[in-house]
């Protein structure tokens, strides 16, 4: 039989059991400010890269911390990450340590279930409500007040229990599953690389006789075969440099791509930025169908796709390079080789990935190219493509598999730390 409901008058609470309480947080926990001191020796040090968002699993970084600034935390205490709340940086203590000022440290009292506490402020629709009252806008970060003066629902100390057990063990079921699937998607990846570097460097034309290329990035290749380099096929222009100031009336303003619009998988929705461009600059860096869109710059560096018909005229920035055919040789071939050379790390060995990374339009002159011929370059394209839909096809199903289970576990979360689901009697043990 259903049990009793009661409006909390909480809307982001809803309904609750007619047993349940509703209680300021800050009346249910301390929100801890000790400082670090060297007196407390060497503490672990958790930082809000350390959190993962929304599992709150603890993440090991190498990363430097000065902890002159940082607030002590004792076992059991919730770190709640103040700094764009919305990636609900929430985590649970194990042991004392010191931790970021950019968290609150909550100490809930001894009577409550503390790891009940930490779903219920890990739930979707807390972290929504307080997200909703930031201040600051590049950066934004949760009132503490606000947080302190927030209603939480209260179910008895034994009940709290009861649920934080259920979810661990209904979360340590479902993060399994994330395990696996996000397992399987990575073998996908390797397996699509792999299909790409097969033809890409061999061909497609079944069993031929191969030679060693004595070039370390495409290895064995067809005897018949030769190696070239993409500057002697292909043209390569340089975008412009960014224009912010009209120089006289023939300049227009218009839209280009830069490297964050252009990746292996297409060419980003959204937005695009816009300068000023002469006649001619709009005749050199005008994107045509079918050019190849290369990144220059950036962690990018090297993506690239092929374009398609733009519904309305977009240019290139000097972040990006444009791609066409001289003779002999087709685009999208080159799209599959250059995305091969590029995941085997051919980007971190000609470019010096101390500093931002450059393509430059002299390296990927230089790029190797596999001298087949036209016709089966294209082959090799179309190959690709169906090969490359089909597993990517299978990655897009996993991946919505996987946003299907987390807003579960979300909404599984919400449901049970507000009691609008009790727990199963199998569990109450």
């Amino acid at each position: 039989m259903a049990r009793e409901m009661k409006d909390s008058g909480i809307e982001w609470i809803g309904e609750i059991p007619r047993n349940w309480k509703i209680k300021k947080l800050k009346y249910v926990s301390l929100f801890r400010q000790e400082k670090y001191d060297e007196v407390y020796g060497n503490l672990a040090y958790v930082g809000l890269e350390n959190v993962q968002g929304w599992s709150g699993t603890y993440i090991e970084t190498d990363s430097i911390y000065d902890k002159s600034q940082s607030l002590i935390f004792q076992e059991n205490d919730i770190l709640w990450g103040k700094l764009r709340p919305y990636l609900a940086k929430v985590y649970h203590c194990t042991k004392m340590g010191c931790c970021s000022s950019e968290f609150c440290v909550m100490s809930i009292d001894k009577i409550n279930d503390s790891r009940f506490f930490w779903y219920l402020l890990i739930s979707s629709t807390f972290v929504d409500t307080v997200n909703r009252s930031t201040y600051g806008t590049k950066m934004p970060r949760a009132n503490v007040d606000f947080i302190k003066n927030m209603y939480v629902p209260i179910p008895s100390a034994i009940e709290q229990s009861l649920i934080s057990g259920f979810l661990d063990n209904k979360n340590k079921e479902l993060d399994n599953i994330l395990s696996k699937t996000r397992a399987s998607i990575e073998e996908y990846k390797k397996l699509k690389q792999a299909v790409i570097t097969q033809a890409v460097t061999k061909g497609i034309r079944g069993d031929r006789e191969m030679k060693d290329s004595e070039n370390k990035w495409v290895r064995e290749i067809p005897s018949d075969i030769k190696i070239s380099r993409v500057g002697l096929h292909y043209e390569i222009i340089l975008g412009k440099m960014l224009c912010t100031n009209q120089i006289d009336a023939t300049y227009t303003y218009e839209p280009y791509f830069c490297a964050a619009d252009v990746h292996f998988e297409g060419i980003a929705e959204s937005e695009r930025k816009k300068m000023w461009f002469s006649p001619l600059d709009k005749q050199q860096y005008l994107v045509r169908k079918d050019d190849l869109l290369v990144v220059e710059g950036g962690a990018g560096a090297g993506g690239c796709t092929v374009a398609s018909m733009q519904k309305v005229p977009t240019y290139i920035q000097n972040s990006i390079m444009i791609v066409r055919p001289r003779k002999s040789a087709d685009v999208r071939y080159l799209k599959y080789l250059i995305e091969c050379l590029v995941k085997q790390g051919y980007i971190d060995v000609s470019c010096n990935k101390a500093t931002i990374p450059h393509f430059t339009k002299d390296k990927l002159a230089n790029v190797p190219f596999l001298v087949f011929s036209l016709q089966e370059q294209k082959e090799i394209a179309q190959y690709l493509d169906k090969k490359c839909n089909d597993i990517d096809a299978i990655i897009s199903y996993k991946e919505n598999y996987i946003m299907e289970i987390e807003n579960y576990k979300k909404s599984l979360i919400y449901e049970y730390v507000t009691g609008k689901k009790e727990v199963p009697q199998k569990y109450q043990v």
